[in-house]
């Protein structure tokens, strides 16, 4: 656990997992609008103390004694549009299964990435976005601004919540074909050979 800014009278406490300072300028909006901030980017147990937790490119799964024992709003921020590819790798499984690609900030419960919703929207690529490091990178930039459109609710406490509608799409990390040529891909080239090769995962 890393204190990041120790301030009097925040206007609130957060603890933010995964990206660090270097990785996302969320935690720098965070400061900027007078908040105490802590960072994780490994496994943790709940700690009270916290008036929310953000969780930004954190690659561990919070068990449900963990959430209940944080005692505040655990919010995730996931790249897609929810309850479309839920889970791993999100940006491939939007292209190859043609769902929504978008962006969702929602509450995080006992499933995966399948609690009510906060705020989402969907995005667009442009015609020179033809990989897939170029969308994900996109995905991460509406992601952060769609954060930074919620952060005056998320401080003044307005905010809502909605449950997710329809029973959308999951894939694991297990999931991803081994036959991948890899996030530097062109995407329609890449998903043309991968559907004439068919899909190949590896047996472990």
């Amino acid at each position: 656990m890393i204190s990041i800014n120790q301030i009097e009278n925040p206007k609130k406490k957060i603890l933010f997992l995964g990206y660090d300072q270097t990785q996302t300028t969320l935690i720098d909006a965070l400061i900027a609008n007078k908040c105490a901030v802590d960072h994780m980017a490994g496994e943790i147990d709940s700690i009270k103390g916290y008036d929310c937790v953000i969780s930004h490119g954190y690659r561990h799964i919070l068990k449900q004694s963990t959430i209940n024992g944080f005692a505040c709003p655990v919010f995730n921020l996931h790249i897609s549009y929810l309850p479309y590819n839920r889970g791993a790798h999100p940006n491939f499984w939007s292209f190859y299964d043609n769902t929504p690609s978008g962006v969702t900030i929602h509450l995080i419960d006992n499933g995966i990435d399948t609690g009510p919703i906060v705020k989402q929207k969907y995005v667009n690529f442009k015609e020179s976005d033809d990989t897939f490091v170029k969308t994900y990178s996109v995905l991460i930039k509406s992601m952060e601004d769609l954060f930074l459109e919620f952060l005056p609710s998320l401080l003044n406490n307005t905010w809502t919540a909605k449950s997710q509608r329809g029973e959308g799409t999951i894939h694991y990390v297990k999931d991803l074909p081994s036959n991948f040529s890899g996030w530097n891909a062109k995407i329609f080239d890449e998903l043309e050979r991968l559907d004439n090769e068919g899909l190949k995962h590896d047996d472990k």
